[in-house]
């Protein structure tokens, strides 16, 4: 599993991040996602999918 994320679409909601904590982080300046680890481990795939699925700006993406 690959993540990237493109921040030009991040609107900061923090959903990732609530999601999947050891994967996904925030800016404290602007609240843009920053991705702590783009290749996470198989243990931590399924919230990582669920940040994916419950980001309001589709700025996640999963390569498998």
């Amino acid at each position: 599993m690959k993540v990237v994320v493109d921040e030009e679409k991040c609107v900061a909601a923090g959903q990732c991040v609530s999601a999947a904590t050891d994967v996904f982080d925030q800016r404290d300046e602007d609240g843009i996602v920053v991705l702590l680890d783009e290749n996470p481990p198989a243990e931590l795939a399924e919230d990582v999918r669920n940040a994916a699925a419950v980001c309001p700006a589709l700025a996640i993406r999963i390569e498998e």
